[in-house]
């Protein structure tokens, strides 16, 4: 039996569109009072757009929407209806903002000012949407898809993308713009990095021990990280065994180290970045 999908509360629906919006105006302040103004570009859709007004004088926002269309059906049919939704709504208002401050006075005409600030409420625009499930860039979407056929990383796609982007950027603008559009773009990822992932920056940790309840317990005790077992065999001996794995930020990284070295000094242990935690036992207990 095939359980039917639980719609969210109107609530979440709400707070989720109010995000996008006000993600995307974010992104609109940054082009069209930052780096528009000092021909510095984005990457992606984005990008294309503010190079083919430039070239043809046609309103920004026109450009931003049109190209975006034949995205959002593709970003339906890979990802899903309310992502279709969230991203077409952003992308409207994204439009809609950018033809609002098009005639505005630029904030700055300092193009390094242009870049640090318009980078940075670019990356908090983009992200905010990001977060809220949307998106205001289709050149993602491309990536999966290529990724898919051609056996390659997304970011390595989206990367290629952009540095024809910017190419065409340094013949459009002058290669000083093409330079200033790759900071920008860097800073505006970096950004966007935080926004989505957040600050606290999780590890997941798993160690391989003969001595792991002890391990798993000291954990417990002296850090006040919960853990998990999960099942395991050597391949060189063939033994069964018991793998440790818990969740912490990477502040404790060094006390979980001397933990288990404590116990055991031949211990393996194995860090990874952990993108977002959700639900589970991961709050921190009290060890004092």
């Amino acid at each position: 039996m095939v359980k039917k999908h639980k719609k969210a509360p109107f609530w979440k629906l709400l707070l989720r569109f109010l995000f996008i919006t006000i993600g995307a105006v974010l992104m609109a302040v940054s082009l069209e009072y930052f780096l528009v103004p000092n021909s510095v570009v984005d990457g992606g859709i984005t990008g294309i757009s503010i190079i083919l007004s430039e070239v043809t004088k046609v309103q920004l926002g026109i450009f931003i929407f049109v190209i975006n269309l034949p995205f959002l059906y593709l970003g339906y049919k890979q990802i899903g209806k309310t992502f279709a939704l969230s991203t077409a709504y952003g992308i409207v208002i994204l439009s809609l903002s950018t033809a609002l401050f098009h005639h505005a006075e630029p904030f700055t005409d300092d193009r390094i000012l242009a870049v640090l600030f318009g980078g940075l409420i670019l990356g908090l625009g983009v992200g905010t949407v990001i977060r809220a499930g949307g998106s205001l860039d289709g050149t993602e979407i491309v990536a999966i898809l290529f990724s898919k056929k051609m056996r390659l990383p997304v970011g390595q796609i989206i990367m290629f993308i952009n540095f024809f982007i910017f190419i065409i950027a340094g013949f459009v603008y002058g290669w000083d713009s093409a330079m200033y559009s790759m900071f920008t773009y860097y800073i505006a990822a970096k950004v966007m990095d935080i926004v989505v992932e957040g600050l606290n920056e999780s590890r997941s940790a798993t160690i391989i021990s003969k001595e792991y309840e002890e391990i798993s317990q000291a954990i417990q005790d002296r850090l006040g990280r919960s853990t998990t077992f999960l099942y395991a065999k050597g391949g060189y001996l063939q033994e069964d065994t018991q793998m440790i794995y818990c969740v912490l930020t990477r502040l404790e990284l060094t006390k979980l180290k001397d933990i288990v070295h404590d116990i055991d000094e031949n211990a393996f242990i194995a860090i990874e970045n952990v993108a977002d935690v959700m639900g589970g036992n991961f709050e921190k207990k009290n060890i004092h």
